[in-house]
This record gives C-alpha cells, structure tokens and sequence, in this order.
C-alpha cells in the first residue's frame, strides 16, 4: 500500500489484481517522505533496480501498537520465528504497521483524519471467478500435481483470502472514492495518472511471472459446485460492481 503525500494519494492494495505491479509504478511517484509498504523478497529488488522509492515509513515502535496492529503481528508470527532461526535479524523495537493488502478500516485508524479524509483513495477489482483461478494456478505454481479446486475454494475462503471486498470496504460499505478493473487497466491507469497530476506514465513492470498452464477461458474451467461457491463468498463485489460470470 502507499500513502503519497505530494499528489495525495492512497492506494489500497487488492489480491490479484496486478497490484504488486501497479505499486512498483506508483513508487516512481514517491519519496522518502511517503509511507510505502514493503514488497515480497521476490518483487522487492525489481523495485529497486529500477530506481524507484522503495519501503518507507511502514513501522512504529511496539508500544504503539493498536489491537489491529497485534493482529496481523501475531498471524505473522510463524514466518519471524522462520527468519530468527535462518539468522536474519530485524529491528526488535519495531514491527509493520503498514503492510501489503491492509485493509481500509486499519489505514483510516492508523492515518491522520485529514489524509484519509482529504487524499483520493483508490483500489483494483477483478472478476471474482477469474481472480479465483488466478489465485490457484499462483499459489500452487511450484506443485507437480494441482489440487482440487473445490477444496482450494473453500481454503481460500477459510484464510479470508476468496473476496477483496473486505479491504476496501467498512462496515459493508465501499470505502475508497474510485474501484478501477483490472480488465480494463490499458484504460484505467491513463485516466489515473491524470486525475493525479503525474508528471509521466504509468506503465506496469510485471512483478509476476503467469503460472496458469490451462489457457481456456474461465467460464469453461468451472464446475457448476464451483461457480456456486465464488458467488456466494464474493457476493458483495459482484453486487456493488455488477460482475457476471
């Protein structure tokens, strides 16, 4: 996520979306006075080679943690113990506070009102039974045997991972000023730049490699069961944003 203070901006990081992507574009645009939330090890030294801003601002000290802040350390917590016992060593007086996919309702808690309140907040949304599939071919890239996707349905949903809606949104209700598709992102991020005076392109570099090996559209990969199952969990933004499968 990021938090720009010169064109006065918030992005409000979604799964699936091209977001890693989009964050490493947006970075060109930020400085050492902006809150940039940390990329994977995978996607991080892309950022980096390119010369753009990288991670800033994202940690406060422990004592000034919020009850949402000991949330996400303690779900973490499995991969700090991992990196303690590989020997890298961060700073024990500080943790994240910003981080990547934070939901709004903990942005809004943690920023000043007037920045909430006066930046414009934006995120990307994708077709919930395409990012589904998506989501499958990327986390199981590494398998030599792809597991049932029905039961990769439920797991998602059981990680609260199968709906985006839930980090733009509070209380139910859509929380940032503009929802942008990621179907239409070639259109989408033009109009972007402009409605935020940058002074150049966005141009995505592509932060991800594609792990799908079954090209056929996704209307051809769903079982019935499974089609089911994406409206149910993701029927928020298939309402709010009119989806059709």
């Amino acid at each position: 996520m990021i938090v720009n203070h010169k064109y006065r901006f918030i992005f409000v990081k979604t799964m699936k979306t091209a977001s890693t992507s989009i964050e490493i574009a947006l970075s060109q645009y930020c400085g050492p006075e902006d809150i940039v939330s940390r990329l994977g090890w995978r996607d991080e030294p892309k950022r980096l080679d390119l010369g753009y801003q990288g991670p800033a601002n994202y940690l406060i000290p422990k004592n000034q943690y919020t009850r949402q802040d000991w949330a996400h350390y303690l779900r973490h917590a499995p991969h700090r113990i991992r990196r303690s016992l590989s020997g890298r060593r961060g700073d024990v007086r500080k943790e994240v506070s910003f981080y990547n996919h934070m939901p709004a309702r903990a942005m809004r808690d943690r920023l000043d009102p007037d920045v909430w309140n006066g930046y414009l907040k934006f995120c990307f949304e994708r077709n919930p039974w395409d990012r589904a599939i998506s989501a499958y071919y990327w986390e199981n890239r590494s398998k030599k045997k792809l597991p049932d996707f029905y039961g990769y349905l439920e797991e998602l949903q059981r990680r609260n991972l199968i709906s985006n809606f839930p980090i733009y949104s509070i209380d139910g209700r859509i929380a940032v000023d503009r929802v942008l598709r990621y179907e239409k992102l070639d259109s989408e991020l033009p109009k972007l730049a402009e409605t935020l005076g940058l002074p150049g392109p966005l141009t995505p570099a592509r932060a991800k490699q594609q792990f799908r090996k079954d090209r056929r559209p996704y209307r051809e990969v769903y079982t019935e069961r499974e089609r089911e199952f994406v409206a149910a969990a993701c029927a928020r933004e298939i309402s709010e944003l009119g989806y059709t499968f």
